[in-house]
């Protein structure tokens, strides 16, 4: 699984901006669909919304990377 580490510099970040943000995904479309179809993992567990608040220190799984958010 490849390692990817995000920082942010606000209090938090939505899950579908990230996926975008981070380059596991090249546009927004192609996140909320991953997120949308449950192929999106936050701190262990599946999750469907992507609006998601991700704060620092949350750990995603998606498309074979981890992506952990300082």
């Amino acid at each position: 699984m490849k390692k990817i580490s995000t920082k942010i510099t606000t209090e938090f970040i939505k899950l579908d901006s990230l996926l975008k943000f981070s380059g596991v995904t090249e546009t927004g479309g192609e996140a909320k669909e991953l997120v949308q179809n449950g192929m999106v993992k936050v701190n262990g567990e599946i999750c469907t919304q992507r609006g998601k608040k991700i704060r620092s220190g949350d750990i995603i799984e998606a498309c074979g990377c981890e992506i952990t958010v300082e």
